[in-house]
């Protein structure tokens, strides 16, 4: 086998990074996953994978390097006081061995004890009780901040609303983590329903669970009968007990549910735990992926600490993969934003570990040559992690004489226009400036949470505003005008305005969200986020050489000739022309000084609730933060203000109770105005 260029290997760990973070999107935003969690896992293993074994290539904002996802604005915002980490995934027993060994070696000369837990395929939830009562549950979120959803966890039956038993000896505010979960009868019941309703079925239930969690009307929730295990306990951030196995049966004596676990002396009893669950996981009223294994020892998990993605004390063991076979329909031709053709095969549906499977991308040329995949091949596909089905290998003893063989294409299927595949590189790219398809994905990029976040530019709005001629580049989104936008499609006067509002409130956006809305090549977020704050203006950055970049830390020589490059391009710098003009921030946002701090803003804690009718709550968090002040998502004794807008909530009257001064708009409007910075 011909070994692979440097080059194509950077073109899969650009493709698998870019892909992730896709997902990530779909899932933790939109609550619309595409693929299953194995699928998932297997694209980050492949990605560790070529990371690890060249990591000149490794980059400080790959999705390997956190933990993935961000709270949408539906929902107040909540902080975990204490990270909610993902676990690292091992796939076979030898990693299970692998994960002992690397325990052993950092406990020293100590006996490990483990707890084995089955690992419920749902959403992590956080609980905080005080006094007894439960108070708040949120969503994990990013791990940091995630979302209040306390309405809907109380329509949950196994989460009590009081703790049995002594809680008061632990301390007042206790947290619990654990798993939501849609069981197997109450997913069959609700995608019935759905069928009936003439609604689109849930793909799989933890899809379904994660989508229950995040409606805004309880009785939904209430409805579709969501179910909880609990897996830990915090007080004051830290863990109570000397042993998990201890927070378990505490957790059970408090009223929670706990999933089947067991007290393992070595590594051999773990691996007999997980052979035996696996022999047991369709028989189990809930779908499991895996087993969870903890050292026993609270002292020793924080001895061994954790990386910044995850405990270096618990690994997730995932079942090995499940395999199917189905037919390759049709193979067509994706271009990204970058103008990257992926050939994707288009499979009968096929159900594969609990999810009903249509597609597989097939990456590249390359692979299609390899595996000799042909349209209408039956074909083996798996399941092992990967972000999409892979396609294993072709059943060549089914072929019949009519399969015909895949050539990718000379013009892009989009708009017709050349294509390039430079040599020593794995990706066709379509290398047409004008090309419809580029331009709707860099508008869909430009607008999205991470970058510009310009609410209701969606896939259909896009469509019609390439088609119709209306924006060239991201910088005619500054120049529409409500009348053209009101009579598109399933627009209106109303959505017109509400869109228009959201361009206008995205030029004052952070530097760092206008860097990554560009679209530069190998320039994540956190990339992003260093080169706004290292040169602080896009005019500086646009100067910067690529040895000048390079000397930054965590950016890298491949980087900076790629932001080199991407500015070299007079077409590009245009555009950042057009977009200064256009009143887009294109400096950093100055942090409040000494002298432009006033002291009602400065070190004080605010809270909002209710709609503002002059400004967003995102504009006021940055009205607020540019004072010295901050803004929290719940109210508390150590809250100073809590500003009202209309339809405050239970945000109102628990401040009403704790006697925190309440302020309306026009009050606010007045402090900012004496307190201008």
């Amino acid at each position: 086998m011909r070994q692979r260029s440097l080059f194509e290997i950077e073109e899969e760990i650009a493709r698998l990074r870019e892909e992730i973070r896709r997902h990530d999107e779909l899932y933790y935003v939109h609550d619309d996953p595409e693929i299953s969690d194995a699928e998932y896992d297997a694209l980050v293993q492949r990605l560790l994978e070529l990371e690890s074994a060249h990591p000149e290539l490794a980059m400080p904002d790959s999705p390997t390097q956190r933990v993935g996802g961000k709270p949408v604005e539906s929902f107040p915002e909540v902080i975990h006081r204490r990270p909610m980490l993902s676990l690292d995934n091992s796939y076979d027993i030898e990693d299970l061995r692998a994960f002992d060994e690397r325990c052993q070696r950092l406990a020293g000369p100590v006996a490990i004890a483990y707890v084995a837990e089955l690992k419920i395929d749902g959403l992590s939830l956080a609980l905080r009780y005080r006094d007894g009562l439960l108070v708040c549950g949120a969503t994990r979120g990013d791990g940091t901040r995630g979302e209040d959803v306390t309405p809907n966890v109380r329509t949950i039956r196994s989460i009590p609303l009081r703790l049995n038993g002594a809680w008061s000896d632990l301390g007042e505010e206790i947290e619990v983590r654990g798993e939501a979960y849609l069981p197997r009868r109450a997913f069959e019941r609700l995608n019935v329903e759905r069928d009936a309703a003439g609604q689109p079925r849930f793909a799989n239930p933890r899809n379904a669970a994660a989508g229950t969690i995040r409606q805004l009307d309880p009785r939904i929730v209430a409805a579709r009968r969501l179910e909880f295990f609990a897996y830990d306990l915090l007080v004051d951030g830290r863990k109570p007990f000397d042993a998990h196995w201890e927070t378990l049966r505490w957790l059970e004596s408090a009223g929670f549910r706990v999933t089947e676990h067991a007290l393992c002396s070595s590594i051999d009893e773990v691996i007999a735990f997980c052979s035996a669950m696996e022999a047991r996981r369709d028989a189990l009223p809930y779908e499991i992926d895996g087993v969870v294994v903890k050292i026993n020892s609270t002292a020793l998990q924080e001895e061994l600490g954790a990386t910044a993605k995850a405990p270096r004390w618990a690994v997730a063991y995932k079942f090995p993969a499940r395999q199917a076979t189905t037919q390759i329909e049709q193979i067509i031709v994706q271009v990204g934003r970058t103008g990257a053709l992926t050939p994707v095969a288009i499979l009968r549906p096929v159900q594969l570990a609990g999810t009903t499977v249509s597609r597989a991308t097939l990456h590249n040329e390359d692979e299609i040559r390899r595996l000799d995949v042909r349209i209408g091949d039956w074909v083996l596909i798996e399941k092992s992690g990967e972000i999409i089905p892979k396609v294993v290998k072709v059943i060549e003893s089914r072929r019949v004489g009519v399969e015909r063989p895949f050539v990718m294409p000379t013009a892009c299927p989009v708009c017709g226009g050349h294509v390039s595949r430079p040599e020593g590189e794995a990706v066709a790219r379509c290398v047409a400036a004008d090309c419809p398809a580029q331009l709707k994905a860099r508008l869909l990029h430009f607008a999205s949470r991470r970058a510009m976040r310009i609410e209701g530019l969606g896939e259909a709005l896009a469509e019609q505003l390439v088609q119709r001629g209306m924006v060239r580049d991201v910088a005619d989104l500054y120049g529409l005008k409500r009348e053209e936008l009101a009579a598109l499609d399933r627009m209106g006067e109303k959505s017109a305005a509400n869109l228009l509002a959201q361009i206008e409130a995205s030029k004052e956006r952070d530097l760092a969200c206008l860097i990554y809305a560009l679209g530069i090549r190998h320039v994540g977020e956190r990339t992003a986020n260093d080169l706004a704050r290292h040169f602080g203006s896009l005019e500086r950055l646009s100067r910067a050489t690529v040895e000048e970049l390079d000397a930054l830390p965590d950016v890298g020589l491949a980087v900076a000739q790629s932001v080199r490059d991407w500015f070299d391009d007079e077409g590009n710098r245009a555009l950042c022309a057009r977009l200064r003009a256009a009143g887009v921030r294109t400096e950093i946002a100055a942090k409040p000084s000494e002298a432009t701090r006033d002291e009602r803003f400065s070190g004080k804690q605010f809270v909002l609730t209710g709609k503002l009718a002059s400004m967003t709550r995102d504009e006021a968090r940055a009205l607020i933060e540019a004072r010295g002040g901050r803004v929290a998502s719940s109210v508390s004794r150590r809250t100073d203000f809590v500003i009202v807008g209309e339809d405050a909530g239970s945000k109102l009257e628990r401040a009403r109770a704790l006697g925190v001064p309440i302020i309306g708009e026009e009050e606010f409007k007045k402090m900012l105005e004496s307190a201008t910075p």
